[in-house]
């Protein structure tokens, strides 16, 4: 809460409209594929992503890195990937850290939705489309930072008695 002397009012959007984007990011190229709608993501959602990957990556196997959503880890998404050659790997609960694609999302929220106002919802779906659509291009070398591999193995650590 703000106190002033004058009244001073700040536009927000009114309504609540939902954009659900559904995507996966190249791990080497940086390049984003993703599936949009405004209802909501379901097992169906998810196999039309599997899709899209399939259709756009031509040659050597496919994993697809996935959290413990219910709508991805039933039976049609994993015989579906199974049809079209996409291997499914799923991260243990509770790890975003380790999903490249929240580290992303990370990105887009920052880029378009810190103090940005849309005055329609239109102009909202636009602005993140085309963040999702230009960025392994315009933000080439801050993806690659962020997108890094490099994560903490706890395999081989040596540890001493107490």
């Amino acid at each position: 809460m703000v106190w002033c002397f004058v009244r001073y009012f700040l536009p927000t959007p009114a309504g609540r409209k939902r954009f659900n984007v559904l995507g996966a990011v190249a791990a080497l190229t940086k390049e984003i594929i993703m599936v949009v709608n405004e209802t909501t993501v379901t097992a169906e959602t998810v196999c039309q992503l599997l899709s899209k990957l399939a259709a756009h990556v031509t040659e050597g196997p496919i994993t697809v890195v996935l959290d413990n959503a219910r709508y991805q880890k039933c039976a049609l998404v994993q015989d579906y990937a199974a049809a079209v050659g996409i291997e499914l790997l799923y991260l243990p609960s509770f790890s975003p850290h380790l999903n490249l694609i929240e580290r992303l999302w990370r990105f887009v929220r920052k880029e378009c939705l810190y103090s940005q106002y849309y005055a329609t919802f239109p102009e909202f779906r636009a602005a993140l489309e085309t963040c999702l659509t230009t960025a392994h291009r315009e933000h080439r070398s801050e993806l690659e930072t962020l997108l890094a591999w490099h994560f903490q193995s706890f395999r081989s650590v040596q540890t001493l008695p107490a």
